[in-house]
């Protein structure tokens, strides 16, 4: 399991999934079905989340099934955004459609 800061267009958000890579291709058509096409990444530890969200943490990582696999942790974007500092986070990761512009 993994979880991920996404920085959006929209508002910074968590997310947790049972993928390997936030470029998996399965979970970037499920993050578009989502609205979310262009972001920026960053892994977060996984037990860092889940110490920082504490109860409701497990609560949404409990209803991730293999059919279902992309939960949002926290879609409030400034508690997301504030929740880890940036020594915290993996290297960034840039995401964007093919066709931008």
């Amino acid at each position: 399991m993994k979880s991920f800061l996404l920085m959006t267009g929209g508002s910074p958000l968590i997310i947790i999934t049972s993928h390997g890579s936030i470029e998996n291709s399965i979970l970037l058509d499920k993050l578009l079905a989502k609205g979310i096409e262009k972001f920026i990444a960053y892994e977060i530890p996984f037990d860092l989340a889940r110490q920082r969200y504490g109860e409701h943490f497990k609560i949404v990582a409990n209803d991730l099934h293999e059919t279902d696999d992309l939960r949002v942790l926290d879609y409030n974007g400034d508690r997301a955004f504030k929740m880890f500092s940036f020594n915290e986070l993996g290297e960034a990761h840039f995401h964007e459609p093919l066709s931008v512009g």
